[in-house]
């Protein structure tokens, strides 16, 4: 299989996240996350906000890997800075391959007909 593992990182900021001015969220993503993802450069990410929509959780990280020890040490060091469980809790990690489905039977995926 050579398409990329997506995951789905579901996560709710916290009050300390929320505490903090723009400019300091701004600079801690570029003193501890920028140079994080520089390291994985195998490890794309976008970034959802949907706190207006839902309750679960306030924002979606999509993660694009093709190799998941590229991904996986990705989290581990996010695990390493205030993002995680000080700045926002993990709610859910839902990995998945898109159109895997289609793969298996062989079909052309149900977007593409």
């Amino acid at each position: 299989m050579n398409k990329p593992f997506t995951v789905f990182m579901l996560v709710k900021t916290r009050a300390s996240w929320l505490a903090l001015p723009p400019p300091a969220r701004f600079a801690f993503l570029d003193s501890d996350i920028k140079p994080l993802l520089g390291k994985h450069p195998g490890v794309s990410l976008r970034f959802f906000d949907i706190e207006a929509f839902a309750t679960l959780c306030t924002d979606v990280l999509m993660w694009q890997v093709q190799d998941l020890p590229h991904y996986i040490s990705l989290v581990e060091g996010l695990r390493e800075t205030r993002f995680w469980d000080d700045y926002f809790d993990v709610v859910a990690i839902l990995p998945g391959v898109e159109d895997g489905y289609a793969d298996h039977y062989q079909q052309v995926p149900i977007a593409a007909r």
